[in-house]
């Protein structure tokens, strides 16, 4: 069983929800239950119940019209990988009885498929392309969780916030653009109930990790193609030339660096090594060479988060929230040795339990100030000198 799995094996699924559905009923009736729910189930209940959601009524579904739909799918990189989970997961869909469900980050899902007795279920659920899935609009539900906790989610009958949802289980993960770490969407299978395994849990996990992969290897042979198209610029440098993200494909003239902040037509970015530099649109990314001679780079923030970078004659802003100042001035204090992923995840949440998450926001903030942090370790980049507004500035 997965370790988010929401019964154990050998359960009996019908004395289960059972069980289930008195502690739901205690808990929504103000009363105190034989048995606690779930902590994950307890926080959702939480959640849904302050926003006043009916429990045994129906909420609103709103499907978006198929036009919207077919844009949504063109412009998310999910298209990229849909072909993989469907290889992946609607194989057995039929055999097992339950639907794979592609959701966006919105919560809307995109993609659809599986055994149509159960797709004709899930559309008297109004579980159905285009429907919301957030638990705002349908309350505790694996997609809707997983987003709101921002981690995988298995859910069991009565753990479902709406009684109508009860007939089913579902299990649900996350899946993120490994180029930037930010969340794409959420990957879900749900059937009957009473048609759970231990093992679906491990069997969508492993259909996301594939997706991400896929998604690397597009990403890879993106750069490979800008590769080939700044070879005309060998011995031009120095210079970089990186795709949409700031991932650095070529370089000459300085040292190599995997990525950095993301260009921008209308400001100049700080790259150390070469100073500020004003991006320059190719093909199918982005020529980044000094404006002037390199020279040292100044960041100042300021305790409303905001950034000013200074370089040169040039400079530029940004925000940043309040978890990218807590990591970026940790990173300054750190000095030079820098600070690995375990070192943040105690910082932010007083273990180290949760690298994946300090990674993710780690990459979420060079895409915010670029070179300005490095890896291995994270630290702020040579010739970069943080100032913070209030201590000793």
């Amino acid at each position: 069983m997965s370790s988010y799995g929401a019964v154990e094996p050998g359960t009996d699924l019908s004395v289960r929800a059972r069980e289930l559905r008195r502690v739901r009923d205690a808990v929504l009736g103000g009363l105190r239950p034989d048995a606690r729910p779930r902590p994950v189930v307890a926080r959702s209940w939480s959640r849904v119940m302050a926003i006043g959601l009916a429990p045994d009524g129906v909420n609103a579904r709103d499907p978006l019209p198929t036009e919207e739909i077919e844009r949504r799918r063109h412009v998310s990189a999910l298209s990229l990988v849909v072909d993989e989970l469907r290889r992946v997961l609607t194989t057995v869909a039929d055999a097992s009885l339950f639907l794979m469900v592609v959701c966006d980050a919105d919560g809307i899902i995109l993609w659809r498929e599986g055994a149509a007795r159960v797709r004709a279920q899930a559309d008297r659920l109004g579980f159905v392309e285009g429907a919301t899935w957030t638990e705002q609009c349908v309350g505790t539900n694996a997609i809707g969780t997983a987003l709101a906790e921002a981690a995988p989610v298995q859910l069991f009958s009565a753990e479902h916030y709406e009684q109508q949802q009860h007939p089913w289980y579902c299990t649900a993960y996350p899946l993120h653009d490994p180029r930037t770490g930010d969340l794409l969407g959420v990957v879900d299978i749900s059937g009957p109930a009473f048609t759970l395994h231990p093992a679906l849990g491990s069997l969508v996990e492993s259909a996301v990790r594939l997706a991400e992969a896929s998604l690397w290897r597009h990403h890879q042979d993106g750069l490979e193609r800008l590769r080939r198209e700044a070879a005309p610029l060998e011995g031009s440098g120095p210079l970089l030339v990186v795709d949409e993200h700031g991932w650095v494909a070529h370089h000459v003239g300085l040292a190599a660096r995997d990525r950095i902040e993301v260009p921008s037509a209308d400001r100049p970015i700080a790259v150390p090594g070469l100073g500020l530099c004003v991006p320059e649109r190719i093909a199918h990314g982005w020529l980044i060479r000094p404006s002037t001679s390199p020279v040292s780079v100044t960041a100042r923030l300021a305790p409303d988060g905001v950034l000013d970078v200074t370089g040169g004659e040039r400079s530029w802003r940004t925000t940043l929230t309040r978890r990218h100042v807590q990591i970026l001035t940790h990173l300054a204090a750190a000095g030079p040795a820098g600070a690995d992923a375990a070192a943040l995840s105690v910082l932010m949440h007083g273990d180290t339990d949760h690298v994946v998450t300090a990674r993710a926001e780690v990459s979420r903030l060079r895409r915010a100030v670029g070179a300005l942090v490095v890896t291995g370790p994270y630290r702020l980049a040579d010739g970069v000198r943080l100032e913070v507004v209030g201590e000793g500035s």
